[in-house]
């Protein structure tokens, strides 16, 4: 055994002997910013990252990790903060070296047989691929020859310091790495070999030497042979990793604080590159795209662990070591199923086996896809590990959103290019790219791309980011693309090796000689591996079926899938507090959100009513000069108004629509001053003016305002055009009563937009009360109409308590109160300067993706107290997409607003969230 094995310790015994001076009392209150791996568990994951506290936990359970510790991520954020390392940190970090040392029996370093450590990042949440990681440390010019003896292998030992220098050049000196591959790539050629385990010991020593000089020529410096200097800059490059560009652009991808810092864990090294009876390979235990139990991982013989993830060779499925060596096999099975079971859900494992010896890594809940994700949850509820509640929180809305995105066509006539390995559900279709530059710049153009690589690497984060889908030639489900690409909810096919990728004359070449240029239309399926020639069709996906109500849960050939999403929201419907209602503005997209468990719509726009052939009637209300002309306009108005209502009525039956009264900006409802003034100049030259055309130009001249959204529209517009509010809420009464006379329940509530000030809202509602008790009075029924406001405007929510004395409801337009708190204008600011703030950190999403806590955020909460101190049933919704967004979806449960409102695709997210909201608080409040 090449790595002495260390006795397992008994949990709760004290490791100090080992890790500090016994003569050196630490003081009480002293920062501790290093950790034995006996020291840490899996709750310390704020302290110890991710890694540091599961390699802790394994430790525990007395599973086979070699020994090591970590370094906390308190000292990275000191660090980070000052630009050096905490004064306390060396002789902590010495401590527990020289500890690890005497437990392994020999140094960092040693000539004649030298411990080398590995030192990798560990935040809190996975960041795979994205952060840095040095192998092999303590290696040397000396120190390899008394590798090469201890191991029995002169090739191993030179292969190993050519990695660490490699790794080392790249991650901690900034050299360029492809240098480093040109010369291995090279090697490979002269010795006419494909693969780097065909090369031998004397043609790894020649690349260490071509590997020095690289070095010492593009950084001006030799490659350093002290191994505590490597050991130290190599922690340090960890530390500096957590702000690389591409970390700070995967943490805004995935939502992750900017402030935790990474942690970085020292392990002695076990390898996996010591000839057929060693190797390396990452598992699941379960299948992290579809959630099926079994087997799954990949396994790659004679290879340190980066060379998995890497995809630079192409891997044998994990089911395959059993053959190759059983008893390490057996041992895994047995060791994932402990940790499944302790962990009580899937875990990812990377391991090593060095000479028949089986070591851990590392494990953590692994990423999945959106299907799996939801299968995952409900297996562990009928297994017994979890309860519903628990699995309500292991999904969210973003996977469902994806569920609902449409697959291929099986029935549609396709030209099948080849087929690799199915990493990332999903249909994605677009134009052939070969490098990450092209993806964004594509992208950006309104393009749709599949980028396509030999294999990915953390370089290539922004054009993944931006491509439909990834499709590489190497790599299996464990390598990068694959692994980024599940935590994006983006689809991708890995190792498709029948189709060879040449990114530098940028085509594929498939089986066949069909040749695919740069720009050329490609398909991939993410389900099943196979990428098609050109555009496939797309059909809605099972999930979307199943909202629609044309797929039964319950039935025999019912999908899986559709079964475990039914089982989670049935769920989710009965522990949620807050009520989902739709935006819908006619009689279809009402049915549908109906479909989809809308409980009312909260949003009725109906400035959208007045579009299309009927603009011209309200350029005529608008043009009128005298009150016979305006009551002429909104006579010719009213009925189909009224018609709008009763479908609108008749499709929600039993449930709440909220009207919002006319709130356009003018402008959408005038012709372009540029253009009709061009018409009337025209005319005139041709001395044929239309006197209308001149009547409408002078009202656009007097009309015009420089800013819109900011002008004369929603209750401002009412109050100046007579007859207008009232016209429309005659049409919403009078619809009302129609659909009661047809045994209907129709349950209208009238909305007042842009509301300032509680006078305007009392001019209004006193209007539209009179004309409510006319109708009631011709009908002789009880409509039971009420009447409230949108709050969009910042004095609004500030006066919240005076505008609620006036007012049945408040509904929050967030999309106007972000406008109007922030000062953007939402149409200009987004594609200006929106890109420049994401990257800067100013925000950390877009305000108008995710509700500002902190400034809108705060109106509607202080607005919400206000108007229910005024009106203890004061009844508050919000209407904004922000009602569709899961994040926002939590806050407004916590604010205690009644229900929701989004678009109707959006309504089974809005569901899941607000019942994992309540699943959540509940738990608080338990704890």
């Amino acid at each position: 055994m090449f790595l002495a094995v260390r006795a397992a310790r008994p949990r709760g015994v004290s490791p100090v002997s080992e890790t500090q001076d016994p003569h050196v009392s630490p003081s009480a209150d002293a920062v501790k910013f290093v950790y034995d791996f006996t020291e840490g568990n899996k709750d310390l994951k704020d302290l110890l990252g991710g890694k540091g506290a599961n390699l802790a936990e394994m430790t525990n359970l007395g599973l086979p990790v070699p020994p090591g510790f970590t370094i906390t991520t308190e000292a990275c954020k000191e660090y980070l903060e000052s630009g050096e390392e905490p004064a306390a940190l060396r002789a902590e970090v010495t401590a527990h070296l020289d500890a690890l040392e005497r437990q392994m029996g020999k140094k960092l370093g040693q000539a004649d047989n030298p411990l080398l450590v590995s030192v990798r990042s560990g935040a809190k949440f996975s960041m795979p691929g994205m952060m840095d990681t040095v192998l092999n440390i303590g290696l040397s010019d000396e120190s390899v020859n008394g590798l090469a003896e201890q191991a029995g292998s002169e090739r191993f030992a030179w292969d190993s310091y050519r990695r660490l220098i490699q790794m080392f050049g790249k991650t901690v000196l900034g050299v360029d790495g492809d240098l480093f591959e040109e010369a291995l790539d090279e090697a490979k050629k002269a010795k006419g070999v494909k693969v780097d385990v065909e090369l031998d010991a004397a043609d790894m020593k020649k690349l260490v030497g071509q590997f020095k000089e690289i070095v010492s020529k593009e950084t001006k410096r030799d490659f350093p042979q002290d191994p505590r200097e490597q050991m130290d800059l190599a922690v340090r490059a960890v530390f500096d990793s957590w702000n690389t560009d591409r970390a700070k652009l995967y943490r805004r991808q995935e939502r992750i604080p900017g402030d935790l810092g990474t942690a970085v864990n020292v392990c002695s090294m076990v390898f996996g590159n010591l000839g057929p009876d060693s190797g390396t390979g990452v598992a699941f235990t379960r299948d992290p795209a579809s959630g099926h139990q079994g087997v799954y991982g990949d396994y790659l013989q004679n290879a340190q662990g980066e060379d998995v993830v890497a995809g630079i060779r192409n891997t044998v499925p994990l089911a395959e070591l059993e053959q190759l060596d059983k008893k390490s096999y057996d041992e895994l099975m047995q060791i994932m199923e402990t940790l499944e079971t302790h962990y009580k859900d899937l875990c990812d494992i990377e391991f090593t086996i060095e000479r028949g010896k089986l070591w851990m890594l590392q494990t953590r809940v692994g990423k999945r896809t959106a299907g799996a994700a939801f299968r995952i949850a409900t297996q562990l509820v009928d297994q017994g590990l979890i309860d519903e509640a628990e699995a309500l929180q292991r999904v969210n809305g973003a996977q469902l959103a994806q569920l609902m995105f449409p697959r291929f066509d099986e029935k549609a006539k396709t030209e099948l290019l080849g087929r690799g390995i199915a990493a990332s559900p999903g249909a994605a279709v677009g134009k052939a790219v070969f490098d990450s530059y092209t993806a964004v710049k594509w992208s950006r153009s309104g393009e749709k791309v599949i980028l396509i690589r030999r294999e990915t690497n953390p370089d290539d984060l922004n054009g993944m980011i931006s491509a439909e889908g990834i499709l590489t030639s190497r790599g299996g489900k464990t390598s990068h693309a694959a692994v980024v690409a599940r935590g994006m909810g983006k689809t991708c096919v890995c190792g498709a090796e029948e189709l060879e990728v040449d990114t530098k004359r940028r085509c594929l070449t498939a089986p066949g000689g069909v040749v695919i240029e740069e720009g050329d239309v490609v398909s991939i399926d993410g389900s099943t591996g196979k990428v098609y020639l050109g555009e496939v069709p797309v059909v809605p996906s099972p999930v979307v079926e199943y909202f629609e109500g044309r797929m039964h849960a319950g039935a025999d050939d019912a999908d899986e899938l559709v079964k475990a999403v039914h089982r989670v929201m049935a769920y989710a419907d009965r522990v949620r507090r807050l009520r989902v209602r739709a935006n819908a503005d006619n009689a279809e997209d009402a049915a549908r959100a109906r479909r989809f468990g809308a409980q009312g719509i909260g949003l009725c726009r109906t400035e959208h009513m007045f579009l299309g052939e009927r603009r011209e009637m309200v350029e005529r209300l608008i043009l009128a000069d005298t009150g016979e002309e305006r009551e002429a306009a909104l006579s010719e108005l009213l009925p189909l108004q009224k018609g709008d209502f009763v479908e609108l009525f008749e499709s929600m039956d039993g449930l709440p629509v909220t009207v919002r009264l006319l709130d356009p900006p003018l402008h959408e409802f005038l012709p372009d001053i540029t253009e009709l003034s061009v018409r009337v100049a025209l005319a005139e030259s041709r001395k044929d003016s239309n006197e209308n055309d001149l009547r409408l130009l002078q009202a656009v001249h007097r009309l015009h305002e420089q800013n819109p959204m900011l002008g004369l529209r929603g209750v401002r517009l009412g109050l100046v055009i007579p007859g207008l509010f009232a016209m429309q809420v005659r049409a919403i009464a009078e619809a009302a009563a129609e659909r009661r006379a047809a045994n209907g329940d129709p349950r209208a509530e009238i909305m007042i937009p842009l509301v300032g000030t509680v006078q305007e809202l009392e001019i209004v509602r006193e209007e539209a009360e009179q004309v409510i008790a006319e109708v009631e009075r011709a009908h002789g029924v009880d409509l039971g109409l009420t009447l409230g406001t949108m709050i969009e405007l910042p004095r609004a929510a500030l006066t919240a308590g005076q505008i609620a004395e006036s007012a049945d409801f408040f509904s929050f337009g967030t999309n106007d109160l972000t406008q109007t708190v922030w000062g953007f204008s939402r149409d200009d600011v987004e594609a200006s300067f929106f890109t420049a703030y994401l990257e800067k950190g100013i925000f950390g999403v877009s305000p108008f993706e995710t509700i500002d806590k902190d400034g809108v955020g705060s109106l509607v909460r202080n607005a919400a107290e206000a108007g229910r101190a005024t009106r203890p049933d004061l009844k508050l919704g919000v209407c904004g997409e922000h009602g569709g967004d899961p994040e926002s979806v939590h806050f407004f449960h916590e604010v205690g607003l009644d229900y929701v409102s989004c678009s109707p695709f959006r309504i089974p997210v809005a569901r899941l969230e607000a019942g994992r909201a309540a699943a959540e608080s509940k738990g608080s409040d338990s704890r």
